[in-house]
């Protein structure tokens, strides 16, 4: 491994002018969840131009690139390709501009303010390296470049278009994350490292009324206000405090006008979980408490839920964690460490459920050193704009390096 490594560290420097336009292109171009078909043309081509076997339209627009060398592991690398609905505010002067209308009609603003641009840069980087590289490596090198992460149905549209009938099955599966934290970094933990994530459409039914009638209304924007306060209870109340959870209320909608009591109301919820049964017993609280709110208002029928989005817990396998954790200790000294489990979710871990195999995600910081180190030194990290902020902004250098060399370390790990 470690000649692998020497003569790639030696090729990477060379390479960062290159990925940099690349990843300056697609954060100006940014596309949303499954629809990401600019990226993933820009990844296929990039795979081909140095002997990729490419396969596109994977799962609507996942693309995945195969590149035998001989015997040896076949190892998997993932990146996800996909924007957010958030209008940027970096100031950046390759910010994006785009607007796009999302799934529902409407109008947003796009951008990569949760760091896929830099992930897929990193994947197309590793790519080449390996393929110009192959005299030092044996194996079998497996790039996916998946869709629709932000919506948890990138991974799992992939494995129903027939991923595992299709392409050879992993020995290990592969990814990364960038995420807050000080850029030259990496961090990474055996066992669970991101939460399960539970997302809920939730419509409460009133009856419809003027303003300045209101007993003759069932108003749900009472009962939407009375729900919210209420679904608080169950964190505060219903789990233990050994236990970490996160019940958000991220949108509460009713109404077009002041003095019109609306028809229906509407929330939109997101929960993580670390344990199974915690998950499904805030699930179950939540509808018992929906019902019942709505139960006290009179309410004319019961709420209707809508699942959004289900991520599982991202829990990586010990004894592949540990190979990974000497790799970049052999590689970055002091500069990788063990974390702690991250709130945040991913649908990463669903292609190694799905193919029954060991998996490994981690982190890589992204923040201006000076910058974290003067928050963590003020106990101010938080205020650091952090993924899916519209001000966050991974600095380019040295983050593009150090995500590339731990991509590449990692997957040296399988193929010494």
């Amino acid at each position: 491994m470690k000649a692998l490594n020497d003569k790639m560290d030696s090729l990477l420097e060379q390479l960062l002018p290159e990925l940099e336009a690349i990843y300056k292109d697609i954060h100006q171009n940014p596309e949303l969840s499954m629809v990401e078909f600019r990226t993933a043309q820009i990844a296929a081509d990039y795979l081909a131009r140095y002997q990729f076997d490419v396969s596109t339209g994977v799962g609507v627009t996942g693309v995945v690139g195969i590149l035998k060398n001989g015997e040896g592991p076949v190892v998997m690398l993932r990146a996800d390709m996909d924007a957010l609905p958030v209008t940027e505010d970096t100031g950046l002067p390759y910010a994006s501009t785009k607007v796009a209308r999302d799934e529902e009609g409407i109008e947003v603003g796009v951008s990569h303010v949760c760091g896929h641009d830099l992930h897929v840069a990193w994947l197309m980087g590793a790519a080449r390296l390996f393929s110009e590289n192959r005299g030092l490596w044996k194996g079998t090198l497996m790039a996916v470049f998946q869709p629709g992460e932000e919506v948890g149905r990138g991974a799992q549209s992939m494995i129903d278009d027939g991923m595992m009938d299709r392409f050879p099955k992993p020995d290990i599966i592969l990814g990364q994350h960038v995420m807050v934290g000080e850029a030259g970094t990496v961090s990474y933990r055996s066992g669970t490292i991101l939460s399960a994530g539970n997302s809920l459409h939730v419509r409460l039914f009133g009856r419809g009324s003027h303003g300045s009638q209101p007993h003759t209304s069932i108003d749900p924007v009472v009962m939407a206000a009375a729900t919210t306060m209420r679904l608080q209870t169950i964190i505060s109340r219903e789990v233990a405090p050994i236990e970490n959870a996160v019940l958000t209320v991220g949108a509460l909608q009713a109404g077009t006008k002041e003095n019109i009591i609306p028809e229906e109301a509407t929330l939109k919820l997101n929960i993580r979980t670390f344990n199974d049964s915690v998950k499904d017993h805030i699930l179950s609280a939540v509808r018992r408490i929906c019902c019942a709110e709505c139960a006290a208002s009179n309410a004319p029928r019961d709420p209707e839920f809508i699942e959004l989005v289900s991520y599982p817990m991202t829990v990586n396998d010990a004894i592949a964690t540990a190979r990974v954790a000497a790799a970049f200790e052999a590689q970055f000294g002091n500069r990788s460490f063990e974390t702690k489990p991250a709130s945040a979710s991913e649908d990463f871990s669903v292609f190694g459920r799905n193919w029954k195999v060991p998996y490994v995600f981690w982190f890589v910081g992204g923040t201006d050193p000076q910058v974290y180190l003067e928050a963590q030194k003020a106990d101010k990290i938080n205020s650091i704009p952090s993924n899916h902020s519209p001000r966050f902004a991974p600095v380019i250098h040295p983050t593009l390096k150090t995500g590339l060399q731990a991509m590449m370390t990692a997957a040296a790990a399988w193929f010494d």
